[in-house]
């Protein structure tokens, strides 16, 4: 019999071409809008274009900084036999659970370092006031980031994804004058860092997660998305 009969194509080869083009022309419009954005900030295209694929590798690396321990329930098993036949129940018990905390390397040490060396940037050229306006922004936005975030069992910390970015753009509005785009980054990218997940570290060991990622739940932890949208809608 001929194994022809035990193979199927989803989709036919033509199809399956056009569908494979239009992923790599998304995938281009994407790296595209995501260097405009960071020329924006002032930062040549080919390092623009080397920090998104960068993002775009390192949302998968996860890099361990601490471990910490609580105690809280667990499911477990247990067999229990009826006339010689075994038969596994379900039930619950407290037990000592371990939680890994990592840094994501996309969604939260590119924009850090992006952020310090705009900061920087402005303290070598002595743009105090807009140095100022940029740290306050920060601030505001890490309190309100932290107000709307919620801690997810079994997940992390959790914010809705589009009030990062319009908390950013209208902090630049307000503090930007001169560059609102870095305001709109520095604000977007450090308000759910130091917002959502740092003045939450004392709520991430009782989420019942066995790693929870600063920066990476799922694409980004919405950080360095915020901050890509929050400039482009300046």
């Amino acid at each position: 019999m001929s194994m022809r009969r035990f193979i199927f194509i989803p989709l036919a080869l033509p199809f399956l071409l056009i569908l494979v083009f239009l992923m790599v022309i998304l995938f281009m419009f994407y790296a595209g809008v995501i260097s405009a954005a960071f020329q924006k900030l002032n930062i040549p295209a080919p390092v623009a274009y080397t920090l998104f694929f960068t993002a775009i590798i390192g949302s998968f690396i996860n890099l361990p900084v601490a471990e910490t321990t609580t105690y809280g329930p667990i499911m477990r098993m247990k067999e229990v036999r009826f006339f010689g036949i075994p038969y596994p129940v379900p039930y619950v018990d407290w037990a000592e659970q371990k939680v890994v905390i990592a840094v994501n390397v996309g969604g939260a040490l590119v924009p850090l370092s992006i952020v310090s060396y705009e900061i920087m940037l402005l303290v070598f050229t002595g743009q105090t006031e807009l140095l100022i306006n940029t740290i306050i922004a920060i601030i505001i936005a890490s309190i309100l980031s932290h107000m709307f975030s919620r801690p997810v069992r079994g997940l992390g910390i959790a914010i809705p994804t589009l009030i990062p970015p319009l908390i950013a753009v209208a902090l630049a509005l307000i503090f930007g004058d001169g560059n609102r785009p870095l305001v709109a980054y520095a604000s977007g990218t450090m308000g759910v860092l130091i917002g959502a997940d740092l003045m939450n570290w004392n709520k991430i060991k009782n989420l019942g997660a066995p790693m929870v990622s600063i920066g990476g739940a799922g694409t980004f932890d919405g950080i360095f998305l915020a901050g890509i949208i929050a400039v482009l809608l300046v």
